[in-house]
């Protein structure tokens, strides 16, 4: 019996944490998107967590937070409580490329707590309607012929569209000015009211806009073409083939996030993931979704962020660290 009572009281020590996690969620999920409303990010983390609030049987609530191209509102969750009430759908940019281009005050892999990858979504080069160009030969002749008076937007410093924008100026040879904005919606209005003259944006928030023919698309920066623009060459094939960007958003918490609620997380994420109605309605944009455990999405992190620091070393971006 004396051998028992221990035993006893470390069970009845453990039971409130074990009983919290059983429970959780037992109030309303803050999901952080680190860019403006009706930007990819924001498309697809609201089109996942609508499902997963329906499998978890509470609320999820979306609160847009950009700025320095998703560092800001990913920092904030880094910094918040990692009791699973705070997690953030964000970008290989705030979470693989930010880091090796600027101070940061997080560390990605030491600050978060990866849940999974969502999703991959190939970039598309577009151009506005005003520009004298319809092909990737005619723009790269035509920025050669005028140089330093074209501009390419992005969704912000340190973003995957930045990079891609530096690729580009690279590869072909060009001298264009890459213009920051506080996310890909107001860079695409701008685009779109011919204030910049191109971007290298993810499929899903450019699509609408090229098949309504506001926007003319050049490339896209994938080995093949995209079913849902399947007359849109890749960069490959417009004689590019060093020019392939995709993006990817994954869902994170606080580091310090118990296991058992990131595991609730992550089969929850997942789940909504395999939902046919979130796969066609994501998957008809060009997003392919991935749903992977905490652990693999991790090492895809460790992966991603030594790629893209060679790749801005190589590329000679400049950095503010």
């Amino acid at each position: 019996m004396k051998f028992l009572k221990p035993l006893l009281i470390g069970l009845s020590l453990l039971t409130p944490a074990v009983a919290a996690a059983q429970e959780f969620p037992t109030k309303p999920i803050k999901l952080v998107v680190p860019f403006p409303a009706g930007g990819p990010n924001d498309i697809i983390a609201r089109i996942v967590s609508q499902k997963m609030a329906d499998i978890l049987k509470q609320n999820i609530v979306i609160e847009n937070r950009g700025g320095q191209g998703g560092v800001l509102g990913t920092d904030a969750v880094a910094k918040s409580a990692p009791d699973g009430y705070t997690i953030a759908v964000t970008s290989a940019g705030a979470l693989a490329i930010s880091p090796s281009m600027e101070k940061v005050n997080y560390d990605t892999l030491k600050d978060l707590q990866p849940i999974t990858l969502v999703a991959k979504v190939p970039e598309m080069l577009v151009v506005a309607t005003s520009v004298k160009a319809n092909t990737m030969a005619e723009l790269v002749a035509l920025a050669k012929a005028e140089p330093g008076k074209l501009n390419i937007a992005s969704s912000g410093n340190g973003s995957l569209p930045h990079l891609a924008a530096e690729l580009f100026k690279l590869t072909a040879k060009i001298d264009i000015v890459h213009v920051p904005y506080r996310g890909a919606a107001p860079a695409v209005n701008d685009l779109l009211g011919q204030q910049v003259q191109m971007v290298f944006l993810d499929l899903p928030v450019l699509l609408p806009h090229v098949n309504a023919g506001k926007l003319k698309p050049i490339a896209v920066g994938a080995q093949q073409r995209v079913p849902t623009a399947p007359n849109v060459p890749t960069t490959a094939e417009a004689g590019m083939p060093d020019l392939q960007i995709e993006n990817w958003y994954g869902m994170v918490a606080p580091a310090g996030t118990p296991a058992n609620i990131v595991a609730i997380l992550n089969k929850a994420a997942v789940e909504a993931m395999r939902d046919p109605d979130v796969k066609e309605k994501l998957s008809s944009q060009g997003a392919n979704l991935i749903g992977d455990t905490p652990e693999q999405f991790r090492g895809f992190i460790d992966s991603e962020i030594k790629k893209w620091a060679k790749v801005i070393a190589d590329a000679g971006v400049k950095t503010s660290k």
